[in-house]
């Protein structure tokens, strides 16, 4: 049986688990949350690139994207990054949704799972 490896580990969340060969990661969203939609997109995709080298992976081998914004009205900006970033021929399933994120400020929040 595999063991699970977690990274950044805080008192309340990972920012990712790995399991049997898969990566699992929480919710992430911006550093700066000043940023307009497509900003703050852009450091999220960043953030996920990050998470998913340290896992030996990488944005080819998402299985699945999950992205909360919290307006609808800004699905064009948020795709507009998500376009740039995504890599040809890879795109994943993905849902998109609106919902009230934690902080007001924060205008995505992206939760990835990927194959290691």
């Amino acid at each position: 049986m595999s063991s699970i490896k977690r990274f950044h580990v805080a008192k309340r969340l990972s920012d990712m688990a790995v399991y049997n060969g898969v990566a699992y990661l929480a919710g992430q969203v911006p550093d700066d949350a000043k940023l307009d939609i497509t900003g703050q997109t852009e450091q999220v995709l960043a953030t996920i690139d990050r998470l998913l080298a340290e896992a030996g992976t990488d944005k080819t081998k998402i299985l699945m994207a999950q992205i909360y914004v919290a307006n609808m009205k800004e699905f064009d900006g948020m795709n507009k990054a998500w376009d740039a970033w995504v890599a040809d021929g890879n795109s994943p399933p993905r849902a998109t949704v609106e919902a009230r994120l934690a902080n007001s400020d924060f205008k995505v929040e992206i939760v990835v799972t990927a194959a290691v």
